[in-house]
């Protein structure tokens, strides 16, 4: 083959006769323009990418580097460049050489011949008739008889010789492959282009994306008169938040479809469409056909749980103010209730008959009845003031019992002051024919007082976070008093003693703590997920707690299980003031001031693998709203099925 020459006027030799018109004109014009000028690229016929990690293009003639030349040309600068530049239509960029070629008028008519299916040269006759440079005939001899050379049918030693030296500085790493770019730098591409439905069909749990809902009668230009929006309609519809609207637009008419202008909200609601595609996660859920009473977990039925209170049998009516606290003696004979009316007063359990009244001079907070059988004693909080009171209903037995045990100061021992905050002393005159035997005087004021199960000893509370004063135990038998806290951690709201073991429970606004005497050491917090607790009461065996909140819950405490709470119930309507556990019968109750007495049934079982079974199955209503005070003190009786309540509105009952 004739390899095509150019002369300098850029005419093409007619040697170019067989130049395939398919070329594209961009290369044709480099070739042309690379050619007049003489800066020839000898790599060859290779794809330029290989150089685009290297300062230079490729060699020219005298083997030295050509070196690429600085573009910082963006896409900006070429727009503008289009714009501005009006020799940029005949611009075209060689690869080779990397620089931009302006073409001239004959170069341009060339490549216009070239795409127009015609000869480069313009003088070159196509109908010209053709030379035979061999003749049609067969002839018996060949023109050449020359053999085929060695080098046609043995490998070259040369070329082995190269390859192996390549070889070699490859294995020593001298000469290192290219690295390979990461293609996926700055590339914009279709979330779903690679979507295929046979593949996605075999996920069992692949969900499609849900498609738009189509457009409705609000949206059309001219909609029904029932579409459109009154003046009303309109005003509700703008004062609604965005998120509440049925529409996100205001539907309106319009003679034409020419008058309609572009939606406001199109880029917005076209952002959404495609958040919604691409966060928003769908899965397949398989719906199981369960019955809903399965769900349901299977409580025994309440007759099923019976004996428990369900109708109110007594009221017991003579206080004139709020009944704040009542308390059962031990034998369940007796009844004890302090108001603020300034009054303790005794009540017969079985005739509602009130036995006694003791005028103590101020608004009773809190009472509670000696638990030891032996005795017949009961505390009275009032103001800083806890008065201890032997009503004399009992045997003389028991009233003897009493009274030694008030007396049983050890002789030449001078009563204690704990702290020098308590001082004990004795009822005189008038308050000692009441029934008043002792008086044990507080720094502030007292709101709880309660007894440890032999009867020796009783705490009060006193509730203050400015001091460290705010529990005190009191020994009865030698008129002591004592701080355990040398701080406390939180407002003391109600404290409580185990019944069988030596622990003390103090409850705070949020927890409650259980401290070991003998170790005088916290063993265990509660955290009852409450805003501020209320009462407390431990269950009988010991292992388990319950209190009540301000904030509407009841929260049932597993001591052996954790220290959040085990079942929270939330059956009251307003804040609950009371809760108490029966002495015998697996039973407790909680008192709110929506005027309700709640009893569960609550069995505690002995294998510490089963859980406790909580099922409530009465609530009782007797008391009446008074300033928005309902039912203030619950207890049960300590051998009967029953519950005694008292209320804002001076009375107490009992539910049998």
């Amino acid at each position: 083959p004739v390899t095509p020459t150019l002369d300098c006027g850029s005419s093409v030799h007619s040697s170019l006769v067989g130049v395939d018109t398919r070329l594209s004109s961009e290369c044709v014009a480099l070739g042309l323009q690379r050619l007049s000028s003489d800066i020839r690229n000898t790599v060859g016929n290779i794809p330029m990418e290989w150089y685009k990690d290297f300062p230079h293009i490729g060699y020219n003639l005298d083997g030295k580097k050509i070196y690429k030349p600085i573009r910082n040309k963006d896409e900006l600068d070429d727009f503008l460049d289009k714009m501005e530049n009006p020799e940029y239509w005949r611009t075209v960029h060689d690869k080779q050489t990397g620089s931009d070629v302006v073409l001239s008028d004959d170069q341009v008519e060339l490549v216009n011949r070239l795409q127009r299916g015609q000869f480069g040269d313009v003088n070159f006759n196509e109908c010209e008739p053709m030379v035979e440079f061999f003749s049609s005939d067969v002839m018996i001899h060949p023109v050449t008889n020359r053999p085929a050379d060695k080098r046609s049918f043995i490998p070259s030693l040369t070329e082995k010789e190269k390859v192996s030296k390549l070889v070699h500085a490859i294995k020593m790493g001298w000469i290192k492959p290219r690295r390979v770019e990461d293609d996926g730098r700055g590339r914009y591409y279709n979330l779903w282009a690679s979507e295929d439905s046979s593949i996605l069909a075999r996920h069992k749990m692949h969900l499609p994306a849900p498609k738009i809902p189509l457009p409705g009668h609000h949206e059309s230009y001219n909609p029904p008169p029932e579409y459109l929006f009154t003046d009303e309609e309109r005003a509700l519809w703008e004062q609604q938040d965005p998120a509440d609207r049925k529409l996100p637009f205001v539907p309106r008419k319009y003679s034409s479809l020419r008058q309609v202008p572009a939606f406001s909200q199109f880029i917005h609601e076209r952002f959404e469409r495609c958040l919604d595609l691409y966060l928003c996660p769908r899965q397949r859920k398989m719906r199981v056909n369960v019955n809903p009473e399965d769900l349901i977990p299977q409580l025994p039925k309440p007759k099923d749980l019976q004996p428990f209170p369900t109708t109110r049998s007594l009221v017991y009516r003579g206080h004139s103010g709020l009944v704040r606290s009542i308390s059962v003696s031990p034998s369940g004979q007796w009844l004890a209730s302090g108001s603020d009316d300034g009054s303790v007063r005794f009540w017969e359990v079985c005739s509602s008959r009130c036995m006694k009244t003791v005028q103590v001079g101020g608004a009773v907070k809190s009472v509670a009845w000696n638990p030891n059988p032996s005795v017949c004693l009961l505390a009275v909080a009032l103001d800083s003031v806890v008065l201890i009171l032997s009503p004399s209903l009992a045997d003389k037995q028991v009233i003897l019992s009493s009274e030694r045990l008030l007396s049983a100061q050890q002789e030449g021992e001078e009563p204690a002051e704990g702290n020098g905050s308590v001082v004990w002393s004795e009822a005189e005159g008038e308050e000692l024919n009441q029934g008043l035997r002792l008086k044990i005087q507080h720094p502030k004021a007292v709101h709880q007082v309660v007894w440890h199960a032999k009867g020796d000893y009783l705490a009060s509370v006193m509730p203050d976070n400015t001091s460290h004063l705010q529990v005190y135990i009191h020994q009865l038998s030698r008129r002591r008093s004592q701080n355990p806290f040398s701080r406390n951690k939180g407002l003391v709201q109600c404290i409580s003693f185990h019944p069988i073991r030596p622990y003390f429970f103090v409850a705070t606004q949020r927890s409650i703590r259980i401290y070991n005497l003998v170790k005088q050491e916290m063993t265990k917090k509660l955290q009852t997920n409450s805003k501020w607790i209320s009462s407390m009461a431990v269950h009988p065996g010991g292992d388990h707690v319950i209190c009540g909140s301000y904030d509407c819950k009841l929260s049932w405490f597993d001591l052996d299980l954790s220290t959040k709470p085990y079942k929270m119930l939330r059956h009251h309507k307003k804040a609950v003031r009371g809760v108490a556990y029966h002495r015998l019968y697996p039973l407790f109750a909680s008192a709110s001031d929506d005027g309700s007495v709640i009893v569960c049934h609550g069995t505690v079982y002995n294998d510490l693998l089963q859980n406790p079974l909580i099922v409530p199955v009465k609530v009782l209503r007797g008391h009446v709203m008074t300033h928005d005070l309902g039912v203030l003190d619950v207890t049960f009786h300590p051998t009967q099925p029953w519950v005694f309540s008292s209320g804002a509105d001076a009375t107490i009952c009992l539910f049998t």
